[in-house]
């Protein structure tokens, strides 16, 4: 995995976003894998699902927010990777920046990947708003649903 398109859209002595390295050690996939949602006030309100997988927070925006109850299903588009020192970022992007507005922390916690296939991941989230199984399913693209299951 890279961070290039990361790195790229970025002004990293303008935004006081982690820059990461370009090519990330993978961690060997365990039960402590962290995951984080910021809620972004950018152009439009969304939130960012991160999910840390091989050395990088694998990234979807979530216009409506991750759902937390069993059936509600939400679009989530895939985003560039980002490096797993985001999962801690909070602050202000600059106006300007790609990405510009607050970013703030909404939940984190680790998680437990369940499956994983090109189409799909199926994992348990344990966080402080989000508990329990989730799916991420890749209908068209970037284009992902993300819901909770029984």
């Amino acid at each position: 995995m890279s961070l290039k398109e990361y790195q790229q859209k970025r002004r990293f002595g303008k935004t006081p976003e982690p820059k990461g390295a370009l090519r990330p050690k993978p961690r060997a996939l365990g039960p402590k894998q962290r995951f984080v949602v910021h809620e972004h006030h950018a152009r439009a309100l969304h939130w960012d699902f991160r999910l840390e997988i091989d050395g990088i927070l694998k990234s979807w925006a979530v216009p409506k927010g991750v759902p937390t109850k069993i059936g509600e299903k939400r679009l989530a588009v895939q985003v560039e990777d980002h490096p797993v020192a985001y999962a801690k970022f909070h602050g202000v992007i600059p106006k300007g920046e790609y990405g510009a507005g607050k970013v703030e922390i909404w939940d984190k916690g680790s998680y437990q990947l369940i499956e994983k296939t090109p189409k799909s991941l199926k994992f348990i989230l344990k966080g402080k708003e989000l508990k329990g199984p989730y799916v991420l399913y890749n209908f068209k693209g970037k284009n992902w649903l993300i819901f909770k299951v029984r």
